[in-house]
């Protein structure tokens, strides 16, 4: 992998930066930026799209630090509550622990808007880096990292073009995998349950590579259910009962994450379906707390503490001004458990 040399002089916007863009005094802004003094709203408004427009994120503690730097890492993820991201926030925080360097969460709920706000938030903090889940940010969060001369790592996802640096899997080549290993194991009725994708990039880039492979095949998803809100047991549950009315003949069920899948299996085991002789099944992520499921899940595993630990180096690496690699991509191993036919 490339090893870059570390960028210490990566340009810094400043208020004159937006004030040229707005086409008004640093005075005005700095006025508008800490909602002070008597601004007209048409200026207030060309100065807040202004800096908006360029990345500017006002600093809350200049003149407080010589460096303008506080020894916080940024860790920017969708949720809280989804058992995927603890393990990468434990390996985040692992590595940190060894350095001056301490780690601060935000959680987007996979709203763009959201990310927005908790990106801003935090660099007005003035952290000495940031991690961030994700690859696809709007424009403003984009221009915010870009702009922000710290070191940016984007997580969870190695497919498309990085900010800064970037550790993560393929989530294609994983979607690709997976659907090679089915149809190695003689399935070839599959339904797919998922999230909903507008968002969830990484679920919907799985997908496309899955049906990628299914139609150099020459087979069709039989069916597919999409939903949202949090992946539950009983939410799994409901969908494939859903899934199964609609059709006699599915040989092969895909989720898009372990958690539906285990309340599918659980519907599965309870209807007396032959698994995996008729039926497989298959999720995603590797969760250990499923570990105790009557039959093991078909997976990927994700790899995520071991892309937490890799993006607190680079982050760690950045700031001492050492050397690193700074575009990990990871492979997600392949497991079929229980629920799928030996492979011939």
């Amino acid at each position: 992998m490339p090893i870059r040399p570390p960028e210490t002089d990566r340009p810094q916007l400043t208020l004159r930066d937006v004030a040229e863009a707005a086409r008004v005094s640093e005075m005005t802004v700095s006025r508008v930026l800490r909602n002070r003094g008597d601004v007209s709203q048409a200026t207030r408004n060309r100065v807040m799209e202004a800096a908006r427009t360029l990345g500017y994120v006002p600093n809350k503690i200049a003149g407080a630090l010589a460096s303008n730097r506080v020894n916080l890492v940024g860790v920017v993820i969708p949720s809280l509550s989804n058992m995927v991201f603890p393990q990468v926030l434990a390996g985040i925080s692992d590595v940190l622990d060894d350095t001056v360097l301490q780690p601060v969460f935000g959680a987007t709920h996979y709203e763009p808007e959201r990310e927005e706000k908790v990106i801003y938030e935090m660099l007005s903090w003035r952290p000495s880096g940031m991690i961030v889940a994700g690859i696809e940010h709007s424009d403003a969060s984009r221009a915010m990292l870009a702009n922000s001369g710290i070191p940016v790592v984007e997580i969870m996802d190695a497919d498309g073009d990085p900010i800064d640096a970037m550790v993560g899997i393929s989530h294609r080549a994983s979607g690709a995998r997976m659907a090679r290993e089915i149809l190695k194991r003689g399935y070839r009725r599959i339904g797919f349950m998922g999230t909903k994708m507008p968002e969830d990039h990484r679920a919907r880039k799985r997908l496309e590579g899955f049906e990628g492979v299914l139609r150099e095949a020459g087979i069709d998803l039989a069916d597919r259910i999409y939903y949202a809100g949090g992946s539950a047991l009983g939410k799994g549950r409901e969908l494939t009962q859903e899934m199964l009315s609609r059709h006699d003949d599915l040989d092969f069920l895909y989720f898009s994450n372990d958690m539906i899948a285990a309340g599918g299996l659980l519907y599965c085991i309870e209807q007396g379906l032959d698994i995996p002789g008729k039926m497989g099944l298959a999720g995603f992520n590797a969760v250990e707390i499923l570990d105790g499921l009557p039959m093991q899940l078909a997976t990927m595993d994700t790899r995520r503490r071991e892309i937490g630990e890799a993006a607190a180096r680079i982050v760690a690496a950045r700031v001492a001004g050492e050397p690193c690699d700074e575009i990990i991509t990871l492979d997600s191993g392949f497991d079929p458990g229980q629920t799928m036919r030996d492979a011939p």
